[in-house]
């Protein structure tokens, strides 16, 4: 056992010998203990969706991916926009969930943006209200939001989208777009509406928290915001660090809210995660029917899976070659999220080989229904052996 190591000294899980053997451990040889991951941005899609993705796939999928808490979006249908729709979820949660799921509450009925939700009743059961998929385009409309947010004690969390500019886009307004005659998403679509929220949230001081952020002036605008003393945090995901739309191809698995933007983009946000302005790394884990993501750019869904491949693609094309280091990656998915969201990590904790090289194989290797990623193909170092969560195992490698 003294070959195994735990990678942060203020994290000192109970490691059990026993589970270790179940999972097949050759204790002879070295593993990594990592703490339990933290995702702030999933869609498990139950109740409603139940063909996409349910509580227990999802579940399962994150433990796969070393994850022991996630926090699930509400764009399910019925909506979690009150207290009973929320409870339908949160009973399904207590049935099938093999890690800790914490579900969001929506911001307004239906996530319509017409009329709030009924925050008050919900806001003991969620981990915090947001419109995921839906910018809330009503100036007034938010900053109620976030005064009624505040008194709760809750975090407002953006997926931010001014409608009047996205004119049918797709994918992001660049070469990509206009060599391929697509319709384009512009960057301004996006950070338009950060810069809208976080005078809001200056005015209000609501906790607000932004969500997959994908330009450059959305990094710029939240490292000034921050440095002016106004209360945010934000995410990005893994495809945006990793990817840009030089890279896409005509098929769904390329398609995502936000697009995949330019390479200036993409060495922006990974100065954000570098210099601190970003604070997690969420996946936005989102499936969908093969057949929702069979249709091409233009009328495949939105979204992609991430959830099972996060770490080893971090790992490899940010940690080995020096971009950040292990600590710092620690930070982006476990620590940071964890303190901003108010989750504890318990005895939580996954074993990783991290020794051992893997090609994408989505069909093979997921244990989502979804299996639409871009980084299909990909060669990968590190593979997860056991999940632990709250002392038992919620994945054991086979």
């Amino acid at each position: 056992m003294d070959k195994m190591k735990t990678s942060r000294i203020e994290f000192s899980p109970t490691v059990d010998i026993s589970l270790l053997r179940k999972a097949g451990v050759d204790l002879s040889s070295q593993y990594t203990i990592i703490p339990g991951f933290c995702d702030v941005h999933v869609h498990f899609r139950e109740p409603g969706f139940s063909y996409k993705e349910t509580i227990k796939t999802g579940a399962e999928a994150a433990a796969h991916g070393g994850y022991t808490a996630v926090c699930t979006m509400p764009n399910l249908n019925p909506v979690a926009d009150t207290e009973e729709h929320l409870d339908e979820q949160l009973v399904i949660i207590e049935k099938d969930a093999c890690i800790h799921v914490y579900p969001y509450a929506a911001i307004t009925m239906g996530q319509k943006g017409e009329e709030l939700a009924d925050l008050e009743s919900m806001a003991d059961k969620c981990i915090a209200f947001s419109d995921d998929g839906h910018g809330v385009q009503s100036d007034d409309m938010m900053r109620e939001a976030m005064i009624r947010a505040k008194s709760l004690g809750k975090m407002i969390v953006a997926h931010c989208e001014v409608n009047d500019l996205l004119k049918g886009g797709y994918i992001h307004d660049g070469k990509y777009a206009a060599e391929h005659g697509h319709r384009g998403i512009c960057s301004e679509s996006e950070w338009g509406q950060i810069a809208r929220d976080l005078e809001l949230a200056r005015e209000t001081g609501c906790a607000y928290h932004v969500c997959h952020i994908s330009t450059k002036e959305s990094v710029d605008i939240i490292r000034k915001a921050k440095a002016e003393g106004v209360d945010v945090t934000c995410e990005t995901a893994p495809h945006y660090l990793l990817l840009d739309d030089s890279m896409l191809e005509e098929d769904g698995k390329w398609k995502m809210n936000p697009p995949l933007r330019d390479a200036s983009d993409r060495e922006a946000l990974i100065e954000g995660i570098i210099d601190g302005t970003i604070d997690c790394i969420a996946t936005d884990h989102a499936p969908h029917s093969a057949e929702e993501k069979s249709r091409g750019l233009e009328k495949s869904a939105f979204g992609i899976v991430g959830i099972e491949t996060a770490f080893p693609l971090l790992y490899t094309y940010l940690v080995i070659p020096g971009i950040i280091s292990m600590e710092k990656l620690e930070e982006l998915l476990v620590y940071n999220p964890r303190r901003r969201f108010g989750i504890p990590l318990g005895n939580d904790y996954s074993v990783w080989d991290l020794g051992v090289e893997w090609t994408i194989t989505p069909d093979l290797d997921f244990l989502s229904k979804g299996k639409a990623t871009p980084f299909e193909g990909w060669r990968v170092s590190g593979i997860n052996v056991l999940t632990v969560c709250d002392g038992k195992p919620a994945y054991i490698h086979r």
